[in-house]
Protein backbone atom coordinates (compact mmCIF):
# COMPACT_ATOMS: atom_id res chain seq x y z
CA UNK A 1 0.00 0.00 0.00
CA UNK A 2 2.86 2.19 0.54
CA UNK A 3 3.97 2.79 -3.02
CA UNK A 4 -0.02 3.50 -3.72
CA UNK A 5 0.30 6.32 -0.94
CA UNK A 6 2.52 7.80 -2.40
CA UNK A 7 1.44 8.08 -5.74
CA UNK A 8 -1.89 10.07 -3.98
CA UNK A 9 0.58 12.57 -2.57
CA UNK A 10 2.42 12.68 -6.44
CA UNK A 11 -1.15 13.26 -7.90
CA UNK A 12 -2.25 15.81 -5.05
CA UNK A 13 1.21 17.60 -6.43
CA UNK A 14 1.18 17.58 -9.86
CA UNK A 15 -2.62 17.58 -10.07
CA UNK A 16 -2.60 16.09 -13.58
CA UNK A 17 -2.04 12.13 -13.99
CA UNK A 18 0.08 12.34 -17.17
CA UNK A 19 2.82 14.44 -15.04
CA UNK A 20 2.42 12.45 -11.65
CA UNK A 21 2.82 8.97 -13.31
CA UNK A 22 5.83 10.51 -15.27
CA UNK A 23 7.07 11.69 -11.48
CA UNK A 24 7.06 8.14 -10.65
CA UNK A 25 8.62 6.53 -13.25
CA UNK A 26 5.89 4.39 -14.65
CA UNK A 27 2.94 4.45 -17.45
CA UNK A 28 0.08 6.63 -16.73
CA UNK A 29 -1.95 3.39 -17.43
CA UNK A 30 -0.23 1.87 -14.91
CA UNK A 31 -0.21 4.46 -12.33
CA UNK A 32 -4.10 5.23 -12.77
CA UNK A 33 -4.44 1.65 -12.24
CA UNK A 34 -2.69 1.70 -8.79
CA UNK A 35 -4.90 5.11 -7.30
CA UNK A 36 -7.98 3.20 -8.88
CA UNK A 37 -6.97 0.03 -6.62
CA UNK A 38 -6.28 1.97 -3.84
CA UNK A 39 -9.46 3.71 -3.52
CA UNK A 40 -11.25 -0.45 -4.08
CA UNK A 41 -9.14 -1.16 -0.86
CA UNK A 42 -10.01 1.85 0.76
CA UNK A 43 -13.98 1.81 -0.36
CA UNK A 44 -13.84 5.00 -0.68
CA UNK A 45 -13.53 7.49 -4.01
CA UNK A 46 -10.55 9.85 -3.80
CA UNK A 47 -10.22 11.70 -6.89
CA UNK A 48 -12.96 14.12 -8.87
CA UNK A 49 -12.67 12.34 -11.92
CA UNK A 50 -13.73 13.86 -15.43
CA UNK A 51 -11.88 14.66 -18.78
CA UNK A 52 -9.02 16.11 -16.90
CA UNK A 53 -7.62 15.88 -12.90
CA UNK A 54 -10.42 17.92 -11.13
CA UNK A 55 -9.40 17.26 -7.65
CA UNK A 56 -9.53 14.68 -4.47
CA UNK A 57 -12.72 14.31 -2.82
CA UNK A 58 -12.98 14.76 0.96
CA UNK A 59 -12.36 11.86 1.37
CA UNK A 60 -9.25 11.89 -0.96
CA UNK A 61 -8.13 14.61 1.50
CA UNK A 62 -8.55 12.71 4.23
CA UNK A 63 -6.24 10.06 2.91
CA UNK A 64 -4.03 12.50 1.82
CA UNK A 65 -3.71 13.50 5.11
CA UNK A 66 -2.56 9.95 6.51
CA UNK A 67 -0.64 9.31 3.34
CA UNK A 68 1.84 12.03 4.09
CA UNK A 69 1.71 11.14 7.82
CA UNK A 70 2.43 7.65 7.14
CA UNK A 71 4.90 8.19 4.56
CA UNK A 72 7.02 10.25 5.98
CA UNK A 73 7.50 8.10 9.14
CA UNK A 74 8.23 5.26 6.89
CA UNK A 75 11.66 7.40 5.41
CA UNK A 76 11.95 8.34 9.49
CA UNK A 77 11.58 4.63 9.79
CA UNK A 78 14.08 3.61 7.21
CA UNK A 79 16.87 6.37 8.24
CA UNK A 80 16.79 5.10 11.75
CA UNK A 81 17.49 1.31 11.15
CA UNK A 82 19.93 2.71 8.71
CA UNK A 83 21.54 4.82 11.17
CA UNK A 84 21.86 2.00 13.76
CA UNK A 85 23.98 0.21 11.44
CA UNK A 86 27.07 2.74 11.22
CA UNK A 87 27.46 6.10 9.08
CA UNK A 88 24.05 8.38 8.77
CA UNK A 89 23.32 8.39 5.04
CA UNK A 90 20.36 9.40 3.03
CA UNK A 91 19.27 12.46 0.80
CA UNK A 92 18.44 15.86 2.54
CA UNK A 93 16.58 18.40 0.18
CA UNK A 94 16.73 21.52 1.35
CA UNK A 95 14.51 24.94 -0.01
CA UNK A 96 15.81 27.95 0.41
CA UNK A 97 14.85 32.14 -0.50
CA UNK A 98 17.29 33.08 -3.24
CA UNK A 99 18.24 35.90 -0.66
CA UNK A 100 19.92 32.75 1.54
CA UNK A 101 21.97 31.04 -0.67
CA UNK A 102 25.02 32.81 -0.01
CA UNK A 103 24.80 31.41 3.17
CA UNK A 104 23.87 27.88 2.37
CA UNK A 105 27.62 26.78 2.31
CA UNK A 106 27.74 28.04 5.79
CA UNK A 107 25.54 24.63 7.01
CA UNK A 108 26.25 22.27 4.42
CA UNK A 109 30.14 22.08 4.62
CA UNK A 110 29.88 21.41 8.15
CA UNK A 111 27.17 18.61 8.14
CA UNK A 112 29.11 17.16 4.73
CA UNK A 113 32.55 17.29 6.53
CA UNK A 114 30.84 15.23 9.69
CA UNK A 115 28.20 13.25 7.46
CA UNK A 116 29.55 12.41 3.98
CA UNK A 117 27.31 9.97 2.95
CA UNK A 118 24.60 11.96 3.18
CA UNK A 119 23.40 13.14 -0.44
CA UNK A 120 22.67 16.99 -0.19
CA UNK A 121 20.08 19.25 -2.65
CA UNK A 122 19.89 22.74 -2.74
CA UNK A 123 16.65 24.30 -4.67
CA UNK A 124 16.55 27.95 -4.32
CA UNK A 125 12.47 28.69 -3.96
CA UNK A 126 9.84 31.18 -2.61
CA UNK A 127 9.10 30.89 0.79
CA UNK A 128 5.51 30.05 -0.01
CA UNK A 129 6.08 26.88 -1.72
CA UNK A 130 8.61 26.53 0.96
CA UNK A 131 5.72 25.85 2.87
CA UNK A 132 4.16 24.15 0.15
CA UNK A 133 7.08 21.92 -0.63
CA UNK A 134 7.78 20.90 3.33
CA UNK A 135 3.94 19.88 3.78
CA UNK A 136 3.96 17.92 0.43
CA UNK A 137 7.45 15.91 2.08
CA UNK A 138 9.46 17.40 -1.72
CA UNK A 139 11.54 18.67 0.49
CA UNK A 140 13.04 18.09 4.34
CA UNK A 141 14.22 21.85 5.36
CA UNK A 142 13.69 25.14 4.41
CA UNK A 143 16.03 28.18 4.84
CA UNK A 144 13.45 31.20 4.88
CA UNK A 145 12.42 34.33 7.33
CA UNK A 146 10.55 32.88 10.43
CA UNK A 147 9.15 35.92 11.62
CA UNK A 148 7.41 37.98 9.25
CA UNK A 149 4.96 35.95 7.63
CA UNK A 150 2.90 32.76 9.16
CA UNK A 151 4.81 29.97 9.19
CA UNK A 152 2.00 27.50 9.75
CA UNK A 153 2.99 24.15 11.78
CA UNK A 154 6.72 24.56 10.67
CA UNK A 155 9.30 24.70 13.32
CA UNK A 156 11.47 27.56 13.12
CA UNK A 157 15.34 27.23 14.09
CA UNK A 158 16.37 31.23 13.98
CA UNK A 159 19.88 31.38 12.46
CA UNK A 160 21.39 35.40 12.07
CA UNK A 161 19.17 38.29 11.49
CA UNK A 162 18.83 40.78 8.62
CA UNK A 163 19.39 44.29 7.63
CA UNK A 164 19.21 45.46 4.23
CA UNK A 165 21.37 48.18 2.67
CA UNK A 166 21.30 50.32 -0.17
CA UNK A 167 23.48 48.83 -3.70
CA UNK A 168 24.71 51.49 -5.74
CA UNK A 169 27.15 51.73 -8.33
CA UNK A 170 30.88 52.95 -6.56
CA UNK A 171 31.24 55.64 -8.77
CA UNK A 172 27.75 57.33 -8.15
CA UNK A 173 27.59 60.57 -6.12
CA UNK A 174 25.85 58.10 -3.77
CA UNK A 175 28.64 56.08 -3.04
CA UNK A 176 29.91 59.26 -1.02
CA UNK A 177 27.27 58.95 1.39
CA UNK A 178 27.78 56.95 4.51
CA UNK A 179 24.40 56.07 5.43
CA UNK A 180 20.99 56.95 3.75
CA UNK A 181 17.15 57.09 4.83
CA UNK A 182 14.48 54.71 3.80
CA UNK A 183 12.70 58.08 2.12
CA UNK A 184 15.46 58.86 0.57
CA UNK A 185 16.17 55.19 -1.08
CA UNK A 186 12.84 55.08 -2.04
CA UNK A 187 12.60 58.24 -4.55
CA UNK A 188 15.70 56.67 -6.34
CA UNK A 189 15.57 54.97 -9.65
CA UNK A 190 15.23 51.00 -8.29
CA UNK A 191 16.20 47.66 -9.22
CA UNK A 192 14.42 44.72 -6.96
CA UNK A 193 13.54 41.06 -6.34
CA UNK A 194 10.30 40.07 -7.88
CA UNK A 195 7.05 40.62 -5.71
CA UNK A 196 7.14 36.57 -5.54
CA UNK A 197 9.69 36.81 -3.11
CA UNK A 198 9.22 38.09 0.34
CA UNK A 199 12.30 39.92 0.43
CA UNK A 200 10.60 42.34 -2.22
CA UNK A 201 7.23 41.84 -0.18
CA UNK A 202 9.41 43.23 3.58
CA UNK A 203 10.80 46.06 0.91
CA UNK A 204 7.99 46.83 0.06
CA UNK A 205 5.73 47.27 3.05
CA UNK A 206 9.02 49.44 4.40
CA UNK A 207 8.80 52.05 1.91
CA UNK A 208 5.35 52.11 2.07
CA UNK A 209 5.54 52.80 5.97
CA UNK A 210 7.97 55.75 5.02
CA UNK A 211 5.55 57.30 2.33
CA UNK A 212 8.17 56.46 -0.23
CA UNK A 213 6.97 53.04 -2.29
CA UNK A 214 6.57 53.82 -5.89
CA UNK A 215 6.85 51.42 -8.63
CA UNK A 216 10.85 50.38 -9.69
CA UNK A 217 11.25 50.37 -13.25
CA UNK A 218 13.35 46.88 -12.86
CA UNK A 219 12.15 43.63 -11.70
CA UNK A 220 13.95 40.24 -11.49
CA UNK A 221 14.04 36.79 -9.56
CA UNK A 222 17.99 36.84 -9.94
CA UNK A 223 20.24 38.41 -7.47
CA UNK A 224 23.27 38.53 -9.80
CA UNK A 225 20.69 40.31 -12.43
CA UNK A 226 20.13 42.65 -9.87
CA UNK A 227 24.09 43.22 -9.54
CA UNK A 228 24.54 43.36 -13.09
CA UNK A 229 22.26 46.31 -14.01
CA UNK A 230 22.62 48.34 -10.53
CA UNK A 231 26.53 47.89 -11.87
CA UNK A 232 25.41 50.35 -15.13
CA UNK A 233 24.73 52.80 -12.78
CA UNK A 234 21.71 53.52 -13.78
CA UNK A 235 19.82 52.04 -11.07
CA UNK A 236 19.96 51.08 -7.29
CA UNK A 237 19.14 48.29 -5.53
CA UNK A 238 17.83 47.04 -1.85
CA UNK A 239 19.56 44.34 -0.55
CA UNK A 240 20.21 42.05 2.67
CA UNK A 241 23.23 42.73 4.51
CA UNK A 242 24.28 38.94 4.04
CA UNK A 243 24.75 39.30 0.82
CA UNK A 244 27.64 41.12 0.46
CA UNK A 245 29.21 39.50 3.77
CA UNK A 246 29.19 35.98 2.03
CA UNK A 247 29.28 36.85 -1.58
CA UNK A 248 32.82 38.02 -2.78
CA UNK A 249 32.29 41.85 -3.55
CA UNK A 250 31.03 42.07 -6.92
CA UNK A 251 33.06 44.41 -8.86
CA UNK A 252 31.86 48.44 -9.17
CA UNK A 253 29.53 48.14 -6.59
CA UNK A 254 29.10 49.20 -2.85
CA UNK A 255 26.67 49.31 -0.15
CA UNK A 256 25.15 52.45 1.88
CA UNK A 257 23.29 51.43 5.72
CA UNK A 258 19.65 52.03 5.62
CA UNK A 259 18.04 53.68 8.56
CA UNK A 260 15.10 55.42 9.59
CA UNK A 261 13.33 53.11 10.65
CA UNK A 262 16.07 50.37 11.20
CA UNK A 263 14.86 46.89 10.21
CA UNK A 264 16.01 43.36 10.95
CA UNK A 265 14.25 40.06 10.47
CA UNK A 266 14.96 36.70 11.54
CA UNK A 267 16.41 33.94 8.98
CA UNK A 268 15.76 30.33 10.17
CA UNK A 269 15.03 27.05 8.93
CA UNK A 270 11.68 25.45 8.64
CA UNK A 271 10.94 21.90 9.40
CA UNK A 272 7.76 19.90 9.62
CA UNK A 273 6.54 20.08 13.37
CA UNK A 274 5.83 16.63 13.92
CA UNK A 275 7.99 14.19 15.39
CA UNK A 276 10.33 12.45 15.59
CA UNK A 277 12.46 14.10 12.89
CA UNK A 278 14.31 11.86 10.35
CA UNK A 279 18.25 11.23 11.46
CA UNK A 280 19.55 13.14 8.99
CA UNK A 281 17.05 16.24 9.51
CA UNK A 282 17.92 16.46 13.13
CA UNK A 283 21.58 16.24 12.46
CA UNK A 284 21.52 18.71 10.44
CA UNK A 285 19.45 20.91 12.71
CA UNK A 286 22.26 19.80 15.51
CA UNK A 287 25.08 21.12 12.84
CA UNK A 288 22.73 24.82 12.37
CA UNK A 289 22.44 25.00 16.06
CA UNK A 290 26.12 24.52 17.07
CA UNK A 291 27.13 27.34 13.63
CA UNK A 292 24.83 29.78 15.55
CA UNK A 293 26.49 29.14 19.32
CA UNK A 294 29.89 29.63 17.88
CA UNK A 295 28.71 32.48 16.25
CA UNK A 296 27.34 34.17 19.26
CA UNK A 297 30.56 33.09 21.09
CA UNK A 298 32.53 34.80 18.94
CA UNK A 299 30.93 37.95 19.21
CA UNK A 300 30.31 38.13 22.81
CA UNK A 301 34.30 37.53 23.10
CA UNK A 302 34.84 40.36 20.13
CA UNK A 303 32.97 42.87 22.77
Amino acid sequence: MLDKLEFLILLAQERHFGRAAEAAGISQPTFSSAVKNLEEMLGAALVERGSRFRGLTPEGERVLAWARRIVSDTRTMRQEIQSLKGDLSGHLRIGAIPTTLPFAPSLTVPFHARFPKVRLTVLSTTSVDILTSLENLEVDVGMSYVDNEPIGRMRAVPLYEEQYMLLVNSRSQLAQMDQITWNEAGKLPLCLLTPDIQTRRILDQVLEHVGARHAPTFESNSMMMLFSHVRTGRWVGIIPSRLMDTFERPRQLKTIPLHSPSIKKTIGLLIRGRHPHSPVVSAFIAVAQRMVCAVTHTKTLLR
